[in-house]
């Protein structure tokens, strides 16, 4: 039989690092290797959603290739069984399928795993219960009874809470979609009937060879059931690393997951190396023997042609009173607070600052990202709460106007241009400092309840491994004692620059370890490829998107684990990239304990302090500052800020702004700050 041609061959089946624990390759290493190996195009399927796909869609237009997106869901069967399937976006209205569907399949996830916690707790209470009682009779028998808490097998409910859909869902979502059933050894010819009903001309069992006899068995069931059933099959690779060397890590998730240790893993591990990338040559050549399943992953590749780039996404439009546009009504809002902070009339100067900030502001289409903004600020205003925009957006004149920030820029010769311009072809970012807590917490609550279940959730936070983590969880599946981890964790956090192996080698040494021993040599080899990769998904602090529609229709929404709160799939950065527009509400410590000073000011001396007016160029203040007498004092409290204060010498607003930029990571490690103060005091010449 003649071999299919490779270049018919598109891998389907492959998982990044973000199925976490179950795969151990960040989206841009398999972009990278698929490119090596003469790849065109690469699909990416992750375990319950598309954490990792703007990372492949960025990566992969940067090497040429055609990403295809999907992911794996779970699909109940029945009361307690479950199948997988591999769904892979057709069109624009296939992804907003698959995004609701992920997002659904959260919901009931955290729902069911809420059920079993409950559970659990109940479990637990009753043993307690059982135990007191049990101590009570040993105690009045004053007989010995052996505690039987050390017998009790029942695990507790695990931390990942696994998607979960229905086959209503399923059918509800299955347009535009491509649907991959595994042939392993859980394809049911009931499985097989129920997905081709639902997908219909548009369903394949997939199928893999990695040289192992059991794997054969399953292929030649699978391919009979598939047979039976009139489903054509599709050769994959089930790739879970770029190369054949991410084998040890991938395993070593594994065992994280499965919570064992490596050498007690057993035929929970792969039984080869053979689930990496391999080059379409080889695939064709493992197929020889059915070129129609080569062919077929062509013609699926084929059908699936949507990009990121028809995302679809829409900032939504505030709602206006009759007859005015976005940009009329925020210059109504705008001539109010510019009335309100200057009086009337308004000065020439702080005038013509305005017009030409809403002039940009309109130009760039932006009226309603700022009329939005606004609507939080007063929503805070109203609560009551203190409420402060930080960052670049004081340098708006339209914002202090707004009540956004309470710095006059006119007055401080602040720059509009370092917060927005039209060369930046960005966004603005207009941060929120609100009082941590409950007073934070009514402001997301509000913005949830505006824009709707769908239309609003915080972002994410990928965790990601760091040395620390890295040896403690990589310690684990070598075996080490919990002693030996901590020890071995604190002594590599102390290099410097992480993943230097030289420097780690010579800090071993020093503490008497020999980095040759094989589980130390091996811990080494496992954290080095371990650090960078996700570990799992967090909650941002305060970012916050909302959309025009469906948010879940752009981006999958899981049920954080606060009560009330909403997650997206992606974090700030992923977001941005794709011109998802974020919003920061962030919960700041001393913003509460000023609107606790405020109200005890106002209760004892009978005096209302409005922020916004109050003096900025208090002698007695600056004097303070000058001694850095400033413990408590937001920004300027650190022991680096305390150390500079007396040798800068602020005497007005701007030596602060100066003060606070050059205490950074930046400057410090540039060798800029004595030489800016130096030539400050006049010690040195000022040169260009």
């Amino acid at each position: 039989m003649s071999r299919p041609p490779a270049c018919d061959y598109v891998e389907l089946r492959c998982r990044s690092a973000f199925s976490f624990l179950e795969a151990s390759a960040n989206p841009e290493d398999l972009v990278a290797a698929a490119a090596e190996r003469g790849h065109g195009a690469l699909a990416l399927a992750d375990r319950d959603g598309l954490y990792g796909i703007p990372r492949f869609h960025a990566a992969a237009r940067g090497l040429g290739l055609r990403p295809i997106v999907g992911a794996e869901l779970r699909v109940q069967t029945d009361e307690n069984g479950a199948a997988n399937l591999l769904l892979l976006v057709e069109t624009p209205r296939g992804y907003r399928n698959l995004a609701r569907l992920i997002t659904c399949g959260h919901a009931r996830g955290a729902a069911s795993f809420a059920q079993r916690a409950q559970v659990a707790r109940s479990k637990r209470k009753l043993r307690a219960a059982s135990a007191s009682c049990a101590q009570r009779a040993q105690v009045s028998r004053s007989e010995p009874q052996a505690s039987e808490d050390h017998r009790v097998g029942e695990r507790r409910p695990s931390g990942k809470r696994e998607a979960l859909v229905t086959w209503p869902e399923v059918e509800e979502h299955a347009a535009d979609l491509c649907a991959l059933a595994r042939g392993d050894e859980r394809l049911t010819t009931a499985l097989l009937d129920r997905a081709r009903a639902h997908f219909p001309g548009r369903l394949w069992v997939d199928v893999s060879r990695h040289g192992r006899r059991d794997q054969e068995r399953a292929n030649r069931r699978a391919v009979d059931l598939a047979s039976a059933a009139r489903v054509p099959v599709v050769a994959t690779g089930d790739v879970r690393h770029a190369r054949a060397e991410g084998r040890m890590l991938t395993d070593a998730l594994v065992c994280l997951r499965e919570k064992t240790r490596l050498d007690r893993a057993g035929r929970l591990l792969a039984g080869n190396a053979e689930q990496h990338l391999h080059t379409r040559e080889e695939i064709a050549e493992r197929f020889a023997d059915h070129p129609a399943w080569i062919h077929a992953s062509r013609a699926i590749a084929e059908r699936c042609a949507f990009t990121l780039e028809n995302l679809g996404y829409r900032f939504p439009e505030f709602p206006i009173p009759p007859g005015e546009t976005q940009a009329s009504f925020l210059r109504i809002l705008t001539e109010y607070g510019a009335r309100r902070r200057y009086g009337a009339p308004v000065p020439a100067r702080a005038r013509r600052q305005l017009e030409h900030e809403l002039a940009m502001i309109e130009k760039l289409d932006l009226a309603g990202y700022f009329l939005i903004v606004h609507d939080i600020v007063r929503f805070a205003c109203e609560a009551p709460m203190l409420v402060q925009g930080r960052g670049s957006a004081a340098n708006s004149a339209v914002c202090y106007a707004l009540g956004i920030t309470a710095v006059d820029p006119v007055a401080m010769n602040l720059l509009f241009e370092r917060f927005l311009s039209e060369e930046r072809g960005e966004w603005p970012d207009i941060d929120l400092d609100l009082p941590s807590g409950d007073q934070r917490e009514k402001v997301i609550q509000y913005v949830f309840e505006k824009y709707g279940r769908h239309g609003a959730a915080m972002t994410a936070v990928v965790v990601t491994y760091r040395t620390r983590m890295a040896v403690r969880e990589m310690g684990k599946v070598l075996g080490l004692g919990e002693d030996a981890t901590q020890r071995l964790a604190a002594l590599l956090e102390s290099v410097e620059h992480p993943g230097d192996r030289g420097g780690e080698r010579a800090v071993l040494r020093e503490a008497g370890v020999d980095p040759a021993a094989p589980r130390i040599a091996a811990l080494l080899d496992l954290v080095a490829r371990v650090r960078g990769l996700p570990r799992h998904l967090g909650q941002h602090s305060g970012g916050i998107v909302i959309a025009a529609g469906r948010l879940d229709e752009v981006v999958p929404i899981e049920p954080a684990a606060m009560v009330d709160r909403r997650v997206v799939q992606w974090d700030k950065e992923d977001c941005a990239d794709l011109g998802i527009i974020k919003i920061d509400l962030l919960g700041l410590g001393m913003l509460a304990a000023l609107e606790d000073t405020l109200e005890q000011v106002r209760v004892h001396e009978g005096v209302i302090v409005d922020l916004a007016k109050l003096p900025p160029d208090d002698p007695a203040t600056y004097a303070m500052i000058r001694r850095a007498d400033t413990i408590g004092t937001f920004q300027i409290e650190s022991r680096a800020q305390m150390a500079t204060l007396p040798r800068m010498k602020p005497e007005r607003f701007y030596d602060l702004v100066v003060e606070v930029a050059i205490i950074r990571p930046g400057p410090i490690t540039g060798k800029m700050v004595n030489p800016y103060l130096n030539r400050r005091a006049g010690r040195e010449p000022v040169s260009y």
